[in-house]
């Protein structure tokens, strides 16, 4: 092999050093931007005759929502917030109700028409100018609101109040601010396809290497993708008990259409459609599957789709499936489904038909537990149908500060 020589003739000549005085000045640009991060929530006070003489400062609470990164809450006073007011009016107040200071916000209001005329009763920041800005929350509890948000006398005649309930909706606003400078590209990166690529090949029958029998049904795989996915797969396929004879690996208990989806989310990564999957359009069918598939992906240790399932039947909890649902949440440790299982069946409207579906006698003899839990959810109903808890003097609201908010009737 022959040498290279070079010396430094060979070289090129360095560029000559720059003078920064005497360089071009660069222009640069940035912006910042302020904007508002909006939800909304709706709270349904039912036997509000029943609220009436709670006392003065009582207040009845909407659960926690969350906008803009921060908890909220509706508190609603049946007979007023101030004393000096001797029930005259119904109270309306958001607050904060979780840690941070100086939140800054924009809110609605509304008591909501029921006769369908759509006159409701709004106090908003919304869609106005207002002359020192958005308010300002300065910590957990501070509330914007309305003393005097309306006669009670009035209120108990109009279109708000229908079938003794009352609908309130509150909109809120979070200003958000963020800088934002020159970008130097755009170049648009699609996103992730990869569970299309393996869905395909499982769909193709390409290099398969496993067989599955369920329920009489065939479900040919690829070991290796298997194993990626399931570390009880991975045990199964490649551990030291591996199973010996790859060709048809028999699967108990379980039916072919939950086998299916279990493949398929497999090699997808998604949900498949359920519907298509077992020819049926039906919400029972849909919670169904969704049952089965969660003891399936428990079963083989896969976690998304576990809570995919788990989040479904959420979705879907209804009088004649829930007391199976919740069953299944407390056989395989699915603590948020379970929660939101015990507070449907213990809501007053609910608890009496739950309890004559056959679901229900399945609940009694495979989780005796879970009646004791429920139990105490219908207790704890009965004792927050009306809530007497006084907020602290430390809270404010827009009469307080003279920051009033123009009503409309929409």
């Amino acid at each position: 092999m022959g040498t290279i020589r070079f010396s430094s003739r060979d070289l090129p000549a360095a560029p000559p050093t720059s003078n920064p005085s005497s360089s071009i000045p660069t222009k640069t640009t940035s912006s910042s931007i302020t904007e508002t991060v909006n939800g909304s929530h709706e709270f349904k006070i039912g036997g509000y005759s029943l609220s009436k003489g709670m006392g003065v400062g009582k207040y009845i609470a909407s659960d926690t929502f969350y906008i803009g990164g921060y908890a909220w809450a509706i508190y609603f006073y049946p007979d007023g917030k101030s004393p000096e007011d001797n029930a005259t009016y119904v109270s309306l107040f958001i607050a904060l109700a979780s840690e941070g200071t100086d939140v800054r916000a924009l809110f609605e209001l509304s008591l909501m028409d029921q006769s369908g005329k759509e006159r409701h009763k709004v106090h908003s920041h919304f869609g106005r100018a207002l002359e020192s800005g958005p308010y300002t929350l300065k910590y957990r509890g501070s509330m914007w609101g309305y003393k005097r948000f309306y006669r009670r006398n009035q209120l108990e005649t109009s279109d708000y109040l229908k079938d003794d309930t009352l609908l309130v909706r509150c909109c809120v606003g979070v200003v958000k601010s963020h800088t934002e400078g020159p970008k130097t590209y755009t170049i648009s990166v699609p996103p992730s396809n990869i569970g299309q690529h393996f869905g395909k090949l499982l769909d193709s029958g390409t290099g398969t290497d496993v067989n599955f029998e369920v329920d009489g049904e065939t479900f040919a795989s690829h070991k290796i993708v298997l194993a990626a996915r399931s570390p009880v797969f991975r045990a199964q396929l490649f551990g030291p008990m591996k199973d010996q004879n790859t060709q048809c690996i028999k699967v108990e208990d379980m039916e072919a259409p939950v086998f299916k989806a279990l493949i398929h989310f497999m090699y997808w990564d998604a949900l498949p459609d359920i519907e298509e999957l077992v020819g049926l359009n039906s919400k029972w069918v849909s919670t169904l599957m969704a049952q089965h598939l969660l003891a399936a992906a428990d079963r083989y240790a896969l976690e998304r789709l576990r809570l995919l399932c788990e989040a479904r039947l959420c979705e879907d909890v209804a009088i004649n499936t829930v007391a199976t649902t919740l069953a299944l949440a407390e056989q395989h440790q699915c603590i948020q489904l379970k929660s939101v299982c015990l507070k449907f069946i213990a809501l007053p409207e609910n608890l009496k038909a739950v309890m004559q579906t056959d679901g229900f006698e399945y609940l009694k003899e495979s989780c005796p537990s879970v009646i004791t839990e429920l139990l105490q959810y219908v207790a704890k109903n009965g004792e927050r149908s009306v809530i007497t808890c006084t907020l602290g003097n430390d809270t404010l609201d827009s009469d307080m500060n003279g920051r009033r908010v123009k009503q409309r009737i929409h």
